[in-house]
């Protein structure tokens, strides 16, 4: 019985990644139209074809795609200014004490607090036009990625630095030539930490007056009950996530290949 079960799990680790995919893929597709026809969740989830009539609707109407491109400039904006400041924040933490021990108690302490509770002294500092959406998804990644990327810096090799100490580097050849190599990988899983924050704030950041937006297109739809654009939405978000995650994981194969292992 053993020798059965191992001879199946050897088969079952033969299928291909993409085989297992679209095995994923299809069972997802049949659960999600079984709970469009049961009575108790059908008023929930819209069958994948209404999702579909729901989209081309949406296209035909022209809203769609901007939509979905004023939410990418939002996320991307926000995620790019949450990473220019985190990288220094987070080199800064992990390379002078008195400056961790002055910050890192204050972001500890920041970082958990959800980014929605920010909206009203957001809306009362910049207004409700697009600097807001874009603040509200700055907080959030910056948050995320300042604490990824300092105990990736708190976590390198001190052998790694005694020993270019002793070849008789300076600080400044320490930092860009050691630490900074050796921190890449807790960089990239920033930035993927970064991006899918950016994603789950974008719904509550888009609840700052916004007149466009995947996230707003879910709100305005909720209210109407119209669950088939709802969940157009949320599928959107859910695509660009995963595209985002496939960039990411490519980088990380291209700027960490020479290490043995890196952060997954």
């Amino acid at each position: 019985m053993e020798v059965k079960q191992k001879g199946l799990a050897k088969k079952l680790s033969d299928i291909p990644s993409l085989a297992w995919l679209l095995i994923s893929i299809v069972l997802a597709f049949a659960l999600w139209n079984l709970l469009a026809v049961m009575p108790k969740t059908s008023l929930v989830f819209a069958s994948p074809g209404q999702v579909v009539q729901a989209f081309f609707k949406e296209v035909n109407m022209g809203v769609m795609w901007e939509n979905v491109g004023i939410s990418l400039f939002r996320v991307l904006a926000g995620f790019a200014l949450g990473f220019i400041f985190a990288i220094p924040v987070a080199f800064l933490m992990g390379w002078y004490k008195i400056f961790k021990n002055l910050v890192e108690p204050w972001i500890q302490f920041i970082r958990n607090i959800p980014p929605i509770a920010y909206i009203p002294l957001v809306i009362a500092g910049v207004g409700v036009d697009e600097k807001a959406k874009v603040v509200v998804i700055f907080i959030a990644t910056f948050l995320v990625m300042v604490i990824s990327i300092y105990q990736g810096v708190r976590n390198v090799d001190e052998t790694l630095i005694k020993a270019a100490r002793i070849l008789g580097a300076t600080n400044k050849d320490i930092f860009l030539k050691v630490v900074v190599p050796a921190s890449t990988p807790f960089i990239l899983v920033g930035m993927r930490l970064g991006l899918s924050a950016a994603l789950t704030t974008l719904v509550a950041a888009e609840m700052t007056g916004a007149s466009s937006g995947l996230g707003m297109m879910i709100m305005a739809a909720g209210q109407y009950f119209d669950m088939a654009v709802v969940l157009l939405g949320i599928v959107f978000i859910g695509i660009i996530g995963l595209i985002f995650e496939k960039i990411m994981k490519f980088l990380e194969r291209r700027l960490t290949g020479w290490q043995e292992t890196h952060v997954q």
